[in-house]
């Protein structure tokens, strides 16, 4: 039937399915071990969320199932793409993927802590930054007592690297 015999009140919204955080393309999709965990375990309860919808009207289960569908589709892409990093391999004495950095802004004199993680870990008011980030890329391949420079916008902050060590 052509959408010009189709009443306004029966035209149903399109879905908008939110997308993950942002992979750019040709990156490898690395994830800690326990960032693995919480992908399976984050896809499990999306199963169970759309095994478990109940809503009567039609039209809201229908639009509640292709959301849930989509996001679990989503997730499988990610999850077959992951490419788990095993933390005890990495070099110890140098800040690469699944470390735990302290470092002091030399400018402010003030110490941060973050843990630098896959794109889906990151959180950052947990202090996990993904892999990604500026930050993570100018800190990364550093030692201990190690200074480094990291251009944030027209400012160059000198960080001074005090810790490194991997859960």
């Amino acid at each position: 039937m052509s959408r010009g015999f189709v009443r306004e009140g029966d035209q149903e919204e399109p879905v908008v399915i939110p997308q993950r955080a942002v992979l750019p393309d040709g990156v490898v999709n690395y994830v800690t071990p326990s960032g693995f965990i919480e992908l399976k375990e984050e896809l499990q309860g999306l199963e169970n969320d759309f095994s478990s919808i109940e809503i009567e009207d039609e039209t809201e289960r229908r639009r509640e199932q292709t959301l849930i569908q989509g996001k679990i589709n989503l997730l499988k892409e990610r999850i077959a793409t992951a490419r788990p990093i095993d933390l005890k391999s990495q070099p110890q004495d140098e800040v690469r993927f699944g470390a735990t950095v302290i470092f002091k802004n030399l400018n402010s004199n003030s110490s941060q802590k973050i843990t630098i993680t896959g794109v889906d870990e990151a959180n950052v008011a947990q202090g996990k930054i993904s892999f990604t980030t500026p930050i993570a890329k100018a800190l990364t391949g550093a030692q201990v007592g190690d200074k480094v420079h990291f251009k944030l916008g027209n400012e160059i902050r000198p960080l001074l690297i005090e810790s490194i060590h991997y859960q």
